[in-house]
This record gives C-alpha cells, sequence and structure tokens, in this order.
C-alpha cells in the first residue's frame, strides 16, 4: 500500500514536471542550419520529403527564393491549425519560427522549427524536449503540415 502511494506520487510529481516546466524560447529559437549533427547538404529524403530521427525528424523544402515567405506563413498557419501547439518565437516575415505541441495525455513538449535559407530552402527540424525517443510523433507531424501545404 506504501508503495502504491509513493509511486502515485512519483507519477504525479513527473506528470506536474513535464506540463509545468518553464519553457525557454532562445534555447528552441535558433539557427538550425548550424546545429551540430545535422547535416542538411546531405538530407537523406523519403518519399515524404521527412527524414525521421531517433529524437525528431528533419526536412527541406527546395523554393525559388520568392516562394519561401509565403509558404512559411503556409506552414505556420497549418502549425497553429495543429490541436495543442502554440507559436513559440519567431513568424513568417521574421524568418525563422519555432513552435510547441503538447501530447495529449501527458503534455510532453515537442519543439519545431522552420528556417528560411539565403538560398530561399526551408529547413525544418522537429525535436523532443524529454527522452530519447519519440516514437515517431515528429515526423508524422511534419508529413501532416507538409500535406497541407
Amino acid at each position: 500500500m506504501v508503495f502504491a502511494a509513493v509511486l502515485l506520487v512519483a507519477i504525479l510529481g513527473f506528470a506536474a514536471y513535464v506540463r509545468l516546466a518553464p519553457t525557454d524560447p532562445a534555447r528552441w529559437q535558433v539557427d538550425i542550419s548550424t546545429l551540430p549533427g545535422l547535416d542538411w547538404t546531405r538530407l537523406p529524403v523519403d518519399a515524404t520529403g521527412v527524414v525521421a530521427l531517433p529524437n525528431g525528424a528533419m526536412a527541406r523544402l527546395t523554393l525559388a527564393p520568392d516562394q519561401a515567405p509565403a509558404t512559411l506563413a503556409k506552414l505556420d498557419a497549418a502549425a497553429l491549425a495543429t490541436p495543442r501547439t502554440i507559436r513559440l518565437a519567431g513568424s513568417a516575415a521574421e524568418g525563422r519560427v519555432t513552435w510547441e505541441t503538447r501530447s495529449r495525455l501527458w503534455g510532453f513538449p515537442d519543439y519545431t522549427t522552420a528556417q528560411i535559407t539565403v538560398t530561399g530552402a526551408i529547413l525544418i527540424y522537429a525535436r523532443q524536449r524529454f527522452g530519447s525517443k519519440d516514437l515517431g510523433v515528429n515526423a508524422a507531424r511534419l508529413q501532416d503540415w507538409l500535406a497541407r501545404l
């Protein structure tokens, strides 16, 4: 009985921490083109254009430079139409946007950043905050957002 009570308190404490831990937008709204471990030049893509990573997903949209701002604005609208998603920082007009999407049950936060490059491409990087594997959730979300463009 005591073990069950301790376990319940631990689970509720973890759930509260995940939902209430403060988010620093500056930690997530970064230049993703320079992040270590992400080689955008050798990005292998599948038919959807999204590459699943162990803890997230990445995609690159190759566009004409004049198409990138409107496409990023459409991506912003698709993201904001997703349940439990908010714009954390940036805007399409600034050329870089970061969104926070929380899971339904536990409220785990995932962060997705999209930015326009000098060549007009849009780089998109979705990653989780807690844990080491996301079970394909970020890749599925990116596929959904790209399908809405």
